[in-house]
């Protein structure tokens, strides 16, 4: 019987990681294109996929630790190994860890475009106000003053 439950769960957790994994693509986008308005409902949306997630993880890991079972990829393995659904079990969890996998790494590049652009918006507004330590050269060759300040349309 814990056994079924646990396949449910985690074929529950199936559609909800493929949704969260076309949110963070699509969130990608989003990003690159500077689009604040479709962020904000992709958070959201993707908030309420990684609470249902999380909760179905904790059910997980109670199921197996009821069974006195490790709430590993071990205790599945024992769990499978004694139960008819054994097999389905471990290829469907296998599925679910890849997909899991798949937003772990999206999630990742989105936060390194974040990065990126946050260190490019910083910069260009130290350009703007003046602020920069300048290292470029002038029209003589030699390297500007550091505190000069310069027009925004020699910025």
């Amino acid at each position: 019987m814990h056994d079924e439950n646990l396949l449910q769960l985690i074929n529950d957790d199936l559609a909800p990681a493929e949704q969260l994994l076309g949110l963070l693509q699509d969130e990608s986008i989003a990003l690159k294109g500077r689009e604040m308005q479709v962020l904000e409902t992709i958070l959201a949306r993707k908030h309420s996929l990684i609470i249902l997630l999380e909760q179905h993880g904790r059910k997980r890991s109670e199921i197996l630790a009821s069974l006195g079972l490790p709430t590993n990829r071990n205790g599945l393995e024992s769990l499978a190994s004694h139960s008819s659904v054994g097999e389905q079990l471990l290829s469907q969890s296998a599925v679910l860890n890849q997909l899991l996998a798949q937003c772990q790494e999206a999630n990742l590049q989105n936060g390194q475009s974040i990065q990126t652009q946050q260190a490019i918006t910083a910069n260009q507004l130290r350009i703007l106000h003046g602020g920069e330590t300048p290292s470029l050269y002038d029209a003589r060759g030699t390297t500007s003053l550091l505190n000069k300040h310069r027009a925004y349309s020699q910025a």
